[in-house]
């Protein structure tokens, strides 16, 4: 074992989903391994522990996960299991954390942000359920951080990742597994793939755009060889590390190769894409376009109809800033719904407590409590086994989704890279208004209430502050405002805007056309446009 002396990095502070920086800010000498070590003095160390480990293959990933075995074979770790060429999806890692009953695991990710030499990384710590770190101990792990004076890390020479199998690093055993067959496994268990094989030897289409990402060997293993798929339905398919210079996030903005196919006249019956890291999803259908937060909404409508939920849903729960379209699916269904901050990590509890089966947030992310993470080809099996189930086109069903529950018109406007003093400054005015904002007529509309969401956990009674700003208007629209945790530069203002249309008339608007009252009086409340230079936001979806 070699103890090596340092002295603390400022920044190292975990966001919504581990630590988040640009690659050449990881690159630093003793700069991944301050935060290594800090996450391991932060859960009490790792000694006589196994831990697993895995990443989406971005740019460094490699090179880290190396260091991390050495860092916990001089910890004293017990084993280590890692994915072959140390290729993990998130939602696999999590699988495998509970699988094999792990004491906890490191994630190499920065989810759907870029990646290559000048892009981003990242490292998060997953806890012994298979999900993110609680904030109590992502707090402890920033506390670490700004204290620590040395790290350990084994003088040996790398693990051979190359091939399963399990090999010794000093006293540790890096155990090296196949990163997709435990996952593919673990669906079988919850879908029919013997309805999905007919589906497919039926005819239907479909294309997955994995988008240089991990879930491409996932997504072939899954679709092309188990349920028989035409080959070539999954495209992008090959990880790498700077995902062929494409943006990994599944999107109408960024995934726009894939719009164009299902908005054309050759058309499949079906298409999705998944992002970086495998956790999250976009859903279209042939002509139209699905958003996340209907898509939760028909997923909670229609769970039953998968084997894996029969039994029903034991509740449901969505980020804040997510649409209130699965409240009116729960509230019909007789079920709890919970409505807690934006990262998966607050779910961790509902789910361990056995309050909900069916979470979901409005960046694209949909899961269950089958792992601790959302799951991106979870939730495109999910719609695949109701389709084949209703025998509907995507269309057919979100019509007549929309008929029974109305439809909730969402759309989120991001404003990237803003200068942080800007942003900052201009919530801090926001805040200062809420209490007088009631009553307020604005472009037609009149606000119900206005306030600065804080949660209370219903299991543990943690209480999470300062989660973002909602403006409720009456009749069911509102604006959510909140920076976003996920960015390695400057600050993302995320502007999440909705309207509620009962229905049987104005169903089939455009989003951003019935969404136009919305943002109008958002802009004369927060004033975005004025404070911050900008003509509009960087993405739309």
């Amino acid at each position: 074992m070699t103890t090596h002396s340092t002295t603390p990095f400022e920044g190292q502070k975990p966001g919504t989903s581990g630590l988040r920086k640009k690659t050449p800010v990881f690159m630093q000498p003793n700069f991944l391994e301050n935060f290594v070590q800090s996450t391991f003095d932060a859960i009490g160390g790792v000694e006589g522990k196994t831990l697993v480990l895995g990443g989406d293959g971005r740019y460094f990933g490699a090179e880290a996960a190396q260091t991390i075995l050495k860092m916990a074979a001089a910890n004293g770790a017990a084993r280590v299991i890692v994915g072959q060429g140390a290729w993990l999806s998130t939602p696999a890692a999590s699988n495998m954390i509970r699988a094999r009953k792990a004491d906890g695991g490191l994630i190499l990710s920065a989810s759907h942000n870029p990646g290559g030499p000048n892009e981003d990384f990242g490292v998060k710590y997953n806890s012994a359920n298979g999900g993110p770190a609680p904030e109590a101990v992502t707090d402890a792990i920033f506390a670490r951080t700004r204290t620590i004076t040395e790290y350990r890390k084994l003088d040996v020479a790398d693990a051979d990742l190359s091939r399963p199998g399990e090999q010794p690093m000093g006293a540790m055993v890096v155990e090296v597994v196949d990163p997709v067959a435990a996952y593919a496994d673990l669906m079988e268990t919850l879908f029919d793939f013997k309805a999905l094989r007919g589906l497919f030897h039926g005819g239907f289409t479909m294309r997955m755009d994995s988008m240089c990402a991990i879930t491409g060997p996932y997504a072939t293993e899954i679709f092309e060889n188990r349920l028989g798929a035409a080959p070539g339905t999954v495209v992008h398919g090959t990880p790498l590390p700077d995902f062929g210079g494409m943006h990994p996030d599944p999107n109408p903005t960024w995934a726009h190769e894939l719009m164009d196919e299902l908005m054309g006249s050759a058309a499949p019956d079906f298409g999705a894409a998944s992002d970086g890291d495998g956790d999250r999803n976009m859903i279209l259908g042939r002509g139209i376009y699905v958003s996340p937060s209907d898509s939760l909404a028909v997923i909670a409508a229609n769970a039953t109809l998968v084997p894996g939920y029969a039994d029903g849903l034991k509740g449901v729960a969505r980020s804040m800033p997510t649409s209130t379209a699965v409240d009116r699916v729960a509230q019909a269904l007789g079920l709890d719904c919970y409505e807690t901050p934006t990262g998966w990590k607050f779910f961790g509890n509902l789910m361990d407590a056995g309050r909900v089966s069916l979470c979901g947030e409005e960046s694209f992310g949909t899961g269950s409590d089958h792992v601790r993470e959302k799951d991106g080809l979870w939730a495109i099996l999910m719609w695949l086994n109701i389709i084949a189930v209703r025998g509907q086109s995507v269309a057919e069903i979100m019509a007549e989704h929309f008929a029974r529950y109305g439809r909730n018109y969402y759309s989120r406007h991001d404003y990237e890279a803003l200068p942080t003093e800007v942003a900052n400054a201009m919530l801090d005015a926001l805040r200062a208004r809420l209490d007088g904002l009631k009553g307020t007529a604005l472009q037609g509309l009149v606000v119900e209430s206005a306030d600065e969401f804080c949660y209370t956990d219903p299991v543990d009674g943690s209480v999470s502050a300062h989660q973002g700003f909602r403006i409720l208007f009456e009749g069911g629209s509102r604006v959510v405002l909140r920076l976003s945790g996920t960015g390695t530069e400057g600050a993302t203002l995320r502007v999440y805007l909705e309207r509620y249309v009962a229905g049987p008339e104005g169903l089939s608007e455009d989003p951003q056309a019935a969404l136009a009252p919305i943002i109008a009086a958002t802009e004369e409340i927060v004033g975005i446009k004025a404070r911050t230079g900008r003509p509009g936001p960087n993405v739309i979806s």
